[in-house]
C-alpha cells in the first residue's frame, strides 16, 4: 500500500486525532467493508450499519493496533463478525401479520415467490461454499464484488497486493470455489453468480 510505512503513519496520526489521516483510511478501506457487508446479502440499511459499526470498532481500538500493515484483514474480519451478528439478530426477529398470507396470495405472486425462494436457496448454497474458501480469497472476491466496476488500484492498496496479481488471484479463487461447489454435489452455476 504505497510506501511500507505509510499505513503505519496514517494509523498513528489518526490515533492522535488527525482527521485527514482518518479520512484517508476511511476512503481507502470503505469499498472493502461494503464488499464484506454485501457479501452477506444484507439489506442496504443493515450493510450500512455493518460498515458504520466496523469503523466505530476501529476508532475504539485505534490505539491498540499493533500491526497497521494488517489493517485490511482486521477490518474485513471485524466487518464479517458484524455482518454475522446482524444475520443472527434477524433470525431471532419474526414479523407476524394478522391475516393468513397463504390464502391471499395470487398464483402469479406465488410463482414469483417460489422462484425467489429457489434463488435464495441457491444463493445460500453458493455462500456456504464461498465460506470454505481461504480468507484471502473471500476478502478479494468481496472487494471485487463491491461495485460493478471495481477499482484495482484501490483494491491493491486496501489488500496490499500488486495490481497485476489481482486478476490471476481472482481466477485461482474462482477455480477453488468451483471445486468446492463440485465437491458439495451442488448444481450451482458459479460462472453466472461468482
Amino acid at each position: 500500500m504505497g510506501e511500507p510505512g505509510e499505513l503505519t503513519e496514517l494509523v498513528a496520526r489518526a490515533s492522535h486525532g488527525d482527521a485527514t489521516a482518518w479520512n484517508t483510511i476511511v476512503e481507502r478501506f470503505s469499498s472493502l467493508l461494503w464488499g464484506v457487508a454485501r457479501g452477506h446479502r444484507l439489506r442496504q440499511e443493515d450493510a450500512a450499519d455493518v460498515v458504520q459499526n466496523t469503523w466505530l470498532k476501529l476508532l475504539d481500538h485505534l490505539d491498540s493496533i499493533k500491526q497497521p500493515e494488517a489493517l485490511a484483514g482486521w477490518l474485513a474480519t471485524t466487518a464479517q463478525h458484524e455482518a454475522l451478528a446482524v444475520l443472527r439478530k434477524g433470525k431471532r426477529e419474526h414479523l407476524v401479520r394478522d391475516d393468513d398470507l397463504a390464502t391471499d396470495v395470487p398464483d402469479e405472486q406465488a410463482l414469483a415467490l417460489d422462484a425467489a425462494l429457489l434463488d435464495d436457496e441457491r444463493d445460500g448454497e453458493l455462500w456456504s461454499c464461498f465460506g470454505h474458501l481461504p480468507e484471502r480469497c473471500q476478502v478479494l472476491l468481496r472487494a471485487l464484488m463491491a461495485s460493478d466496476r471495481p477499482n484495482y488500484k484501490v483494491i491493491s492498496d486496501s489488500l496490499g497486493m500488486p495490481v497485476g496479481s489481482i486478476g490471476p488471484t481472482r481466477m485461482r479463487c474462482l477455480e477453488a470455489l468451483r471445486a468446492i461447489v463440485r465437491e458439495s454435489g451442488s448444481d450451482l452455476d458459479t460462472e453466472r453468480r461468482a
